[in-house]
């Protein structure tokens, strides 16, 4: 397995953990009850588990462009130190990424954000290169 799919293996975990970490927040928030109903009346999370939520959805976002650039680059016989390079440090950002937007660590979670993304955006680059 290329580097680049290994860390997309693991950053699809870390999608699970983050899946865990809002649904116990968020049951923890809203009650049990409301949690197995079938909520036909939303409510809006608040505070942490707002917040986790908000990151969850926000790395299926990243997720979706990460996965575009392992395949290519994998298809392609493309891997290279430096895409693989690029991949871990997606892997990484979104690993902070977690906490630093479940604490609310402003410009930090913007500045995690945008490191994940652009290894993303170099990956495909050189993927067209």
């Amino acid at each position: 397995m290329t580097p680049e799919l290994t860390a997309l293996t693991l950053a699809a975990l870390l999608q699970v953990v983050q899946f865990t970490l809002y649904s116990v927040t968020a049951q923890k928030q809203v009650g049990r009850r409301y949690a197995f109903s079938s909520r036909d009346e939303p409510r809006q999370l608040t505070g942490t588990a707002g917040r986790l939520q908000r990151a969850m959805s926000n790395h299926f976002e990243g997720l979706i462009l990460f996965t575009i650039a392992c395949t290519v680059l994998t298809l392609s016989n493309q891997s290279t130190p430096f895409t693989a390079a690029c991949a871990w440090t997606y892997l990484a950002a979104r690993v902070l990424y977690v906490p630093a937007y479940a604490f609310g660590l402003s410009p930090w979670r913007s500045l995690i954000w945008s490191l994940g993304l652009i290894a993303t955006l170099l990956m495909l680059g050189a993927a067209l290169a």
